[in-house]
């Protein structure tokens, strides 16, 4: 395994994610894996040296962090761990169990603490802005939970640039916690951060930890066998979107390059975004051993300039999407 610094922070976190969405209750997505399914993706994680894990409290409604704290005060030191969840989606459809509000985030984050049976969230986010609640409620309420060693560090997820950079200059204006991390969507198929987000993260030292590192698969499969018949593909309308929009060359270009070197697609549509500056880790959603294990693998593969000009000159701009 290989490791950095989470953002310009002194915290170290492997430079692969395991993102834990996968793990939960099945009947909140179908292709989610309930708690004994998830045990051996957290065991292999933890034995190939991870010890960054993400998740979220309205991933499977909370299930997702319990079975989530279960696994890793089972079978890691957590003083060696970096857990990381995020509020905003809803709870539920009663007042005050949505957005970010000082109400919600605090608690919010009580009970995702109780969830994962831990005392401190080491990385606790927005999973989006919300336009609902002054951006200065929400960072006095996350400076807050700093403050009362309920939270370490402070990230946001997708957004535009003009959000993040107004939240870091009203963070700084206050001395309240500053974000230390974005969470963006970002792959080969979607480059759109690359305008503005990551050249801000990078000025400002924050790190990205992108979501969707493989586009729901797009990036795995020959274009023939892309749009399969699996649980994710037919229950997520994202994916669909994706697939109706998808860029062929690109996954043609990561096709030949894996073949090439005799590798999975994932492996080469990872290092490539392993190489991007500012990338501390990718976020892998995992349902398949093997999907983990790929993404491992590809820490050990660098790209030549001459396959990374290859892989990204047939992108083409897209809408903006978070």
């Amino acid at each position: 395994m290989q490791y950095t610094t989470l953002g310009t922070t002194g915290t170290t976190v492997s430079r692969i994610c395991l993102g834990c969405m996968s793990y939960g209750n099945p009947k909140w997505r179908p292709w989610v894996l309930d708690e004994a399914a998830a045990q051996p993706f957290f065991k292999l994680a933890v034995e190939k040296g991870i010890n960054f894990f993400d998740t979220a409290d309205m991933y499977s409604l909370g299930v997702s962090e319990e079975v989530t704290g279960r696994a890793l005060r089972a079978m890691t030191n957590l003083d060696e761990t970096v857990i990381a969840t995020k509020v905003f989606y809803p709870m539920s459809d009663r007042p005050n169990m949505r957005g970010l509000s000082r109400k919600h985030v605090v608690q919010a984050c009580e009970a995702s603490l109780r969830r994962l049976g831990i005392d401190t969230i080491d990385l606790y986010q927005i999973h989006r802005y919300d336009p609902t609640t002054p951006l200065e409620e929400t960072l006095a309420a996350l400076d807050h939970l700093v403050h009362q060693g309920k939270v370490r560090y402070i990230g946001a997820s997708s957004g535009y640039a003009w959000e993040l950079m107004q939240a870091l200059s009203i963070s700084e204006r206050n001395d309240w916690a500053r974000f230390v991390t974005v969470q963006p969507q970002y792959n080969l198929l979607y480059r759109e951060e690359e305008r503005e987000t990551i050249p801000l993260c990078s000025a400002e030292g924050l790190g990205i930890i992108p979501w969707s590192p493989l586009a729901r698969g797009l990036l795995t499969r020959p274009r023939d066998k892309s749009k399969g018949t699996t649980t994710r593909s037919v229950n997520d309308p994202h994916a669909d979107r994706l697939y109706a929009s998808a860029d062929w060359e690109i996954v043609d270009v990561v096709e030949r390059i894996a073949s090439d070197r005799g590798v999975p697609m994932a492996q080469v549509s990872l290092a490539w975004l392993l190489s991007k500056r500012g990338v501390t880790a990718p976020i892998i959603g995992a349902t398949k051993l093997i999907h983990l294990e790929d993404a491992i693998g590809a820490l050990d593969i660098t790209l030549s300039a001459s396959e990374i000009e290859a892989l990204e000159a047939p992108y083409r701009p897209r809408a903006v999407a978070f």
